[in-house]
């Protein structure tokens, strides 16, 4: 459909989303348009009750509320983007809401996990010393892993002990501890010259010299979390919520957390405040003696 290359070309190149935003997105839009195809409506004419037949026919269709939420936010861009081309008239997802998300505490670490996963990276090769600085400088930092990637030379600023972050919502600079700036160090000054391919930018690189990946990157915690025979769930994202969680645990204060993290609200961060508390109960509950 016409309507939906339009609006994909919209948040390619006016609204200069991510590309994992623009997938996620299309996926959103086009599953919402063979909806509408099998019920012989176009795009143009929805209401809001149709919205809200939408709604019941995702959840019968076993989605969960995040999904349900996630579509609708999806829909609501797509509407008022109509709008303001003035192809609709009025945006039919507005008032329209979504069961309310239960939002999941983040799988964080022990500090003692964290040590051991920092360990395995063995710097004997080129390899070992480039994953031991970029798990340091992740844990150091909180960064996100697309932000990780997305680093280049030019990010980093030894002498002065930080990182420059740049991303669409805002540009951060983080500090980092001795010793992540030693791992970077020496990741710079011995193995990426020999490493990166002419003219590459990235910080880090694969060993075929040119960016690293996200896949990449996610295959390579994991197996360092295999081999460091942590029980707990790891995901590209777990040493960013260690980060947060180990921070507040050591009296950080939450508005200096949201500002290395990135969050443009804060209670994106107040999540990890949550997690914080519900350990320090869970510590409380067991080791009390009449909390039993």
């Amino acid at each position: 459909m016409r309507v939906v290359e339009e609006f994909k070309n919209y948040l390619t190149t006016e609204k200069r989303s991510s590309a994992n935003t623009i997938s996620s997105y299309m996926r959103d839009v086009n599953q919402f348009v063979d909806y509408l195809d099998h019920h012989d409506m176009e795009v143009v004419d929805v209401d809001q009750a149709a919205i809200q037949a939408y709604i019941q026919w995702l959840t019968g269709q076993g989605k969960s509320a995040a999904t349900v939420t996630r579509a609708l936010a999806s829909l609501k861009c797509l509407f008022q983007w109509l709008v303001d081309q003035e192809r609709c008239e009025f945006n039919p997802v507005l008032g329209v809401k979504a069961a309310k998300v239960e939002r999941k505490l983040p799988q964080v670490l022990t500090s003692k996990e964290v040590e051991l996963l920092l360990e395995q990276p063995e710097c004997v090769d080129a390899k070992g010393y480039r994953d031991h600085a970029m798990l340091e400088l992740l844990y150091a930092t909180g960064i996100r892993v697309s932000e990780l990637i997305g680093l280049n030379v030019t990010d980093v600023f030894l002498s002065a002990g930080f990182i420059r972050c740049e991303s669409k919502e805002r540009n951060r600079i983080i500090p980092m501890y001795p010793t992540a700036m030693k791992a970077l160090t020496d990741y710079l000054r011995d193995v990426r010259p020999n490493l990166a391919a002419k003219d590459e930018t990235a910080l880090f690189v694969n060993m075929s010299g040119t960016r690293m990946s996200r896949q990449g990157f996610w295959k390579l915690i994991k197996y360092y979390g295999d081999k460091a025979g942590i029980q707990a769930e790891i995901t590209p994202h777990t040493l960013r919520h260690s980060f947060a969680a180990h921070l507040l645990e050591n009296g950080a204060d939450i508005h200096a957390i949201q500002e290395m993290l990135g969050h443009a609200d804060i209670s994106s961060t107040q999540v990890y405040a949550r997690l914080v508390n519900q350990r320090l109960r869970d510590v409380y509950a067991k080791a009390h003696p009449r909390a039993k």
